[in-house]
C-alpha cells in the first residue's frame, strides 16, 4: 500500500516537472546541468534583458571599456566551472549600456554550459542587439585549465 503512493506522488512530481519544461520552452535558453556527473541539457528561463540608456554625448566618439574580473561558466563537456574575464570596450551610438543590468546579465551564465568561444560571441550578439554601438570587442581571458589558457576576441564594426 505505501509502495503504491509513493509510485502516485512519483507519477505527479513528473508530470508536474514536464508541465514545468513545457511552459519554459516558449522562451527559453539552453543550459548544461549535472546531477551526479551526467551531461544533461535542460531549458530555463530567458536571460535577464539588457538595458540601457541615452548616451550623454551622441555627437563625439569616445570608448567605453568595462571588466567583468569574476566570470563563471561551465565546461559543456565535464561540467567543470569555467573561470575568466570578460573585457567589452565599445564606442557607443545612442545608447550605454547599463552597468547593474550587465552584472546580472553576467552572472545568469554561472550554471550555463558553453565553450568558451560560444559565450564570447553570444555577449557580443546581445550587447551589440541592446545598445546598437558603433564599434564593440568583447575578449573572454579565461584561467588556466587543464594546461592550457584559452582567450577569445569577438569584435564588431557599424555598417
Amino acid at each position: 500500500m505505501r509502495a503504491l503512493k509513493l509510485s502516485r506522488k512519483l507519477l505527479e512530481k513528473r508530470r508536474n516537472a514536464s508541465a514545468h519544461v513545457a511552459e519554459c520552452q516558449r522562451n527559453t535558453r539552453e543550459i548544461a546541468v549535472f546531477p551526479a556527473g551526467v551531461l544533461e541539457f535542460r531549458t530555463v528561463p530567458a536571460a535577464t534583458p539588457l538595458e540601457t540608456f541615452q548616451n550623454p554625448r551622441p555627437e563625439r566618439d569616445f570608448e567605453i571599456a568595462i571588466s567583468c574580473p569574476e566570470f563563471t561558466s561551465v565546461c559543456p563537456k565535464t561540467g567543470l566551472p569555467d573561470f575568466g574575464e570578460i573585457r567589452i570596450t565599445y564606442v557607443p551610438g545612442d545608447r550605454c549600456i547599463e552597468l547593474k543590468a550587465l552584472k546580472y546579465y553576467m552572472i545568469e551564465f554561472r550554471n550555463r554550459g558553453i565553450f568558451f568561444e560560444a559565450v564570447t560571441n553570444q555577449i557580443l550578439d546581445d550587447l551589440v542587439e541592446a545598445c546598437q554601438p558603433r564599434r564593440m570587442t568583447v575578449v573572454g581571458d579565461f584561467s588556466v585549465r587543464g594546461g592550457i589558457k584559452t582567450v577569445v576576441t569577438a569584435s564588431y564594426t557599424a555598417p
